[in-house]
């Protein structure tokens, strides 16, 4: 079999390729090859056209050699050959040292450059915030941190993860936009490791936070970056305030164990759990929610008012003009909504919600008070619930404990869901714990299917909470909230279909696909990372607030409520806003703001107003709501 010829260009190819390989040498011989190449013809081109060139051959030559030799750095000496090699070898003695010289300059730039993108320098930072970890949450929390050292000289956040430097600059400038004075610092590498910790010098930090990662070993994840920053820490004469969050409750033990004693551990599966089921009852409340925990409005402050001692709680609801008491400090333990009665102590400090801590000054609006506008008739009773829940997941156990605790006779929830996220034993589980008040019911059924929903009569249920579906072990989850999408879209078609509003709860993953869901503006969505964000970045200003959500999100205890206008007022009539401050506080309560119905779809609060002037006056009607905080 004759062999085929293989073409000159490949065999040329193939050979200059092979001698490349040899290392260095043969590229510096190349170099110089292809420069001569291109020096020699090109001098010889300039020699030939000057006028004042020499007219003997040897002379041009020579002529020839001192362009090129001066081109190329390699002296460009003529006469004896003697005395052109030296010339020639000590030019390439100086190349050498220089280029060696630029080589190790270059390479020690090289590195270093390298080493600050890869974010492996040690940060160099005073009373600066740390977070540790990597989920969506941790874009809120940066943008709240943001937010709340806008008016602050010097203020830094250092971000470490175990993610690319680069990568995590570019997100965080997408996300979280304009920064302002505070300088966003990122640091790669693991948030388990002490050394790697020590980057970040959590030492000096004013607060470190310690964000679950989106991974199903979050919480074991979490447990051991404390463990890693307490070794971290050890031998430093004082700790950081500390700021973590688990999802399971089973880890929040351990989790705060490792945090330490001056350590705050959030669990955020009980916080989602408890807002999904506010909202639930009372649509509009997550709108309330997000405009107590974000640093773009009213915040929760302390604040201590020697005036007021001695003088009854009630007093005080009505001696701010531009701020809303909601309880006090008492020895480090919040009271929240005490009778109006309790004595304010000298060493008590008042729980107020206001703009910034210097626009709580105080006044008395007790004569803006109407008393002829004032309410007086009871309270709209609470009735029995039916509850629909669509999906199931991690969450669903702890929504129906919620929905027990608070429970009235013949309340009963119906969980439609499939037979591959939920089984008959998980629903007889939590109905063991569902109390005679509430009847648990389990249908099998794919909520993306229409049929499914065609046969539920969703119109005659008092609330309908969506849930996400969780990733089924060793799956990756490509977009949790896809499944919750295509649900909320067949259940705006039965709205359009039937001509009536669904009173909508939606837990959403991802706060991207808030502007995806098919629902009203104002519906109540709730973003279970974005909402246990806004805490953490509230509480690592304030660690006492701590105590303070604890009790507001809570399921029995003393909570943010929505409560008909006309409890308070009476319909259609023009009055102040402290009219309503002195008829909660008739009943119990305190009044922190209002919903309007008629703003609910215009406004950019979608009709929540929260702590608005004393002296604010507005007519209310029967579909507005009164913001307080009280009990059920």
């Amino acid at each position: 079999m004759a062999q085929r010829r293989t073409p000159f260009g490949d065999r040329a190819r193939y050979w200059f390729d092979s001698t490349l390989a040899r290392g260095a040498p043969a590229l510096v011989g190349w170099m110089a090859l292809l420069c001569l190449a291109v020096v020699v013809p090109a001098s010889a081109v300039l020699v030939w056209t000057d006028p004042d060139a020499p007219a003997p051959l040897a002379d041009r030559l020579a002529e020839v050699w001192r362009l090129t030799g001066e081109t190329l750095r390699l002296g460009g000496a003529t006469g004896a050959p003697l005395r052109v090699t030296m010339s020639v070898l000590l030019a390439l003695v100086a190349l050498l040292y220089v280029s060696t010289l630029v080589g190790l300059i270059t390479t020690v730039l090289t590195e270093r450059l390298t080493e600050l993108r890869r974010g492996r320098s040690t940060v160099l930072e005073q009373g600066h915030a740390v977070v540790l970890g990597w989920s969506e949450q941790v874009f809120t929390v940066v943008s709240e941190l943001v937010a709340a050292n806008a008016n602050q000289r010097r203020a830094a956040v250092a971000v470490l993860a175990d993610r690319d430097k680069t990568a995590m600059e570019e997100a965080l400038s997408t996300k979280v936009g304009p920064v302002g004075r505070t300088r966003l610092i990122c640091r790669s590498g693991p948030t388990t490791d002490p050394a790697v910790l020590t980057l970040t010098s959590p030492a000096t930090a004013g607060v470190v936070l310690v964000l679950p990662q989106d991974e199903p070993d979050a919480d074991a994840e979490v447990v051991k970056t404390l463990l890693a920053l307490r070794a971290a820490l050890a031998g430093e004469g004082t700790r950081p305030p500390v700021v973590a969050a688990v999802r399971d409750d089973r880890y929040r033990l351990a989790a705060c164990l490792a945090a330490g004693p001056d350590g705050i551990v959030l669990e955020s599966d009980t916080v989602t759990a408890r807002l999904i089921v506010q909202a639930a009852r009372r649509p509009g409340l997550s709108l309330v929610h997000q405009e107590l925990l974000d640093f773009a409005g009213d915040e929760f402050y302390l604040i201590a008012e020697p005036a007021l001692a001695g003088r009854p709680f009630g007093d005080a609801l009505l001696s701010y003009p531009t701020s809303s008491v909601v309880g006090m400090m008492r020895e480090g333990t919040p009271l929240l909504n005490p009778p109006p009665q309790t004595p304010l102590a000298p060493d008590d400090v008042l729980i107020v919600i206001s703009r910034d801590d210097d626009t709580a000054w105080p006044d008395d609006c007790a004569e803006l008070v109407e008393k002829a506008a004032m309410a007086s008739g009871p309270s709209t009773p609470a009735r029995p619930e039916r509850v629909l829940l669509l999906g199931w997941n991690r969450r669903a156990p702890l929504i129906v404990d919620q929905l027990r605790r608070r429970a009235r006779p013949g309340s009963a929830v119906d969980v439609v869901a499939d037979g591959r996220e939920v089984t008959v034993r998980q629903v007889s589980e939590a109905d063991t714990h569902s109390g005679t008040y509430l009847t648990l019911t389990l249908h099998h059924g794919d909520i993306t299917r229409p049929d499914t929903l065609r046969r539920l009569d969703v119109h005659s249920y008092d609330s309908v909470i969506v849930l996400g579906q969780d990733p089924a072990p060793g799956q990756p989850q490509d977009d949790p909230d896809n499944r919750t999408l295509v649900t909320l879209l067949l259940l705006r078609q039965l709205e359009e279909a039937t001509g009536g509003e669904l009173p909508v709860v939606t837990e959403l993953i991802d706060d991207r696909n808030r502007a995806l869901a098919p629902i009203s503006p104002g519906a109540d969505v709730i973003i279970s990372g974005k909402l246990i964000g806004l805490l953490m970045a509230q509480i690592s200003q304030n660690r006492h607030l701590a105590a303070v959500f604890e009790e507001l999100f809570s399921a029995d205890g003393t909570g943010v409520r929505l409560r008909p206008a006309t409890d308070y007022v009476l319909p259609g009539r023009e009055t102040s806003f402290a009219t309503v401050v002195a008829a909660a506080r008739d009943r119990g309560e305190c009044a922190i703001g209002y919903r309007s119905h008629d703003d609910s779809s215009t406004s950019p609060g979608y009709g929540v107003r929260i702590n608005p002037p004393k002296a604010e006056r507005r007519r209310w009607s029967v579909q507005d709501a009164v913001v307080v905080v009280g009990k059920n």
